[in-house]
């Protein structure tokens, strides 16, 4: 099987979905924080390794804290994933802290900044800021032109 075969790309998502469940509802480990997602699993092809992507709503603490616990449980979250993922191999799983939508949250953060900005910048002087212009309305292309 290919690492992007439309079969290693289904069980990928069924073993993201069946992993999130058994976290959200049969972890009682309180190291993993109740907010946790599992944002992607890659599956390898020969269904011996897995790298599952945490994220946790929180900080970066907790998240370390989630993996911890994440990684102490591994033996009973493969346990119930070969019970209910009727797969040859049930693979070792190998817990990865991913940032991402922590990341997301801080651009979207920004960018309103920025948006904020410009609209006291619009309410300040009446004009709106388009970038800057050589004199003839087009925006400056950075080439002078002498006339």
């Amino acid at each position: 099987m290919r690492k992007n075969s439309i079969k290693n790309i289904r069980i990928n998502e069924e073993y993201r979905r069946e992993m999130q469940a058994i976290i959200q509802r049969e972890i009682k480990d309180p190291r993993v924080h109740p907010m946790t997602s599992v944002t992607g699993v890659e599956v390898a092809p020969d269904l011996k390794t897995c790298k599952a992507y945490i994220s946790v709503l929180g900080d970066e603490d907790a998240l370390k804290e989630t993996v911890k616990g994440l990684t102490a449980a591994e033996g009973f979250i493969r346990h119930e994933l070969a019970r209910t993922v009727n797969l040859r191999n049930t693979p070792e799983i190998r817990f990865i802290a991913d940032d991402s939508i922590a990341y997301g949250v801080n651009m979207s953060r920004k960018i309103d900044e920025v948006i904020a900005h410009d609209d006291e910048v619009r309410e300040q002087t009446g004009r709106v800021y388009e970038g800057p212009e050589d004199g003839d309305g087009q925006p400056d292309d950075g080439e002078g032109e002498e006339e």
